[in-house]
């Protein structure tokens, strides 16, 4: 059983520093480099009740992060629903979660490199990583480079565009407690308003296939209105999200020295392009198997955890963003559901609290579906037309 004693870690956003932080603290001697370090990033940086849960610090952490108590849907079509959360989301600055975790590896021991890694070298000893300046030395190496994982292509398969989505979007000043999303007609992706302690990112995803940054940024510029804001003294960016197909999710990501974490190994719902929760448990669950001295049951522990989760939001994305359910489209019979029945509104805080899986959502919704049927009916009986279309407080009563 060998004992992987240097560890080299290369990228400090969410998985790479808390990967840090966990080997650090089992007595690992650990070296994370990153060339920005903390740095603003343009995803929501929502973290879930079932994150929270897990993971304490997050709530107790004396950081800046705004908390979510209600949340917007508005579909293709124009129909919105607006209704509460039973349990809130903390939506923090990219810049702040980063910090928070790289000062948590810092204080659990890890030596904290601000340079960047220009090459991985396999020698008789290890690995040799060389940045612009020197070359450090390691038994074991953990990839969480981000979905722009330049390393990628020489540790497992290569991705291509299929598995990838474009996000486009702007840093906007101002704040308050309500997630909003838009879904387009045609697109395979949304618009999102995620607001943070003191700005909003404002952003537009879609499939890299068939799309440009160009074009995600001109959809957006039409829509920023309808939310009340404008883009005066609007900070611009661009990212890409992974969103893996199921053929992509089963390439390897782990073997002899080496492990990818995070959007590195492309842990990211294909649905929402949610990868926060997943960056922080393949970090946990590496470290465990770091912690054992048995890297080689990594695989295994992200296949008893997380991975089947991801692989079924991978084969049902195309289905729910250009699909049909019970005679209209996925999305707008959503959006038309959860403003009209309480037990669809119950399983959609369950989705947007981490703790409803979309392993078992098909057998909730049919098991539940004749209340459901009912309460629909109910309340278009009893709302008048302009009411059911644009209720904008279903729920708050």
């Amino acid at each position: 059983m060998h004992t992987s004693k240097r560890i080299a870690v290369v990228g400090g956003g969410p998985a790479g520093a808390f990967a840090a932080a966990e080997l650090a603290r089992f007595g690992r001697k650990v070296v994370l480099f990153d060339e920005k370090l903390a740095w603003e990033k343009p995803c929501g940086g929502g973290l879930t009740d079932k994150a929270i849960a897990h993971w304490p610090f997050l709530r107790e952490a004396q950081a800046e992060r705004n908390w979510i108590s209600h949340c917007q849907l508005i579909a293709p079509s124009g129909r919105k629903v607006s209704f509460p959360l039973d349990r809130q989301i903390a939506i923090f600055s990219r810049k702040v979660l980063n910090g928070l975790l790289i000062e948590k590896a810092r204080q659990a021991g890890t030596q904290v490199c601000q340079e960047r890694v220009i090459g991985i070298e396999r020698t008789t000893a290890g690995w040799s990583l060389r940045t612009t300046s020197k070359s450090y030395g390691s038994d074991f190496v953990v990839l969480a480079t981000g979905a722009r994982n330049s390393f990628g292509k020489q540790f497992s398969r290569r991705l291509g565009p299929e598995n990838f989505m474009m996000a486009a979007g702007y840093y906007i000043p101002g704040t308050h407690q309500t997630v909003q999303i838009k879904f387009l007609k045609d697109l395979h992706g949304y618009i999102w308003v995620f607001p943070r302690a003191d700005h909003f990112s404002v952003g537009i995803c879609g499939r890299m296939q068939g799309m440009n940054t160009a074009s995600l940024r001109r959809i957006l510029h039409d829509s920023v209105a309808e939310f009340g804001l404008t883009l005066n003294g609007a900070k611009f960016y661009a990212h890409i999200i992974p969103s893996l197909t199921v053929n992509a999710l089963q390439r390897p990501f782990s073997g002899d020295g080496w492990a990818m974490i995070g959007d590195a190994a492309g842990f990211v719902d294909a649905i929402t392009g949610e990868g926060i929760y997943y960056s922080l448990r393949s970090a946990e669950q590496l470290a465990n198997a770091l912690q054992q001295n048995a890297p080689e049951k990594y695989p295994g522990f992200v296949r008893e955890d997380f991975l089947p989760e991801l692989e079924h939001a991978s084969r049902i994305a195309g289905r729910f963003y250009a699909g049909d359910w019970m005679g209209d489209a996925v999305i707008e019979r959503m959006v038309q559901l959860t403003a009209r029945s309480t037990r669809f509104r119950e399983l959609m805080r369950d989705l947007f609290a981490g703790t409803q899986e979309y392993s078992d959502l098909r057998e909730r919704v049919y098991r539940n579906l004749p209340r459901i049927a009912a309460e629909a009916v109910v309340s278009t009986v009893w709302s008048p037309p302009s009411d059911v279309r644009s209720r904008a407080a279903v729920g708050q009563q």
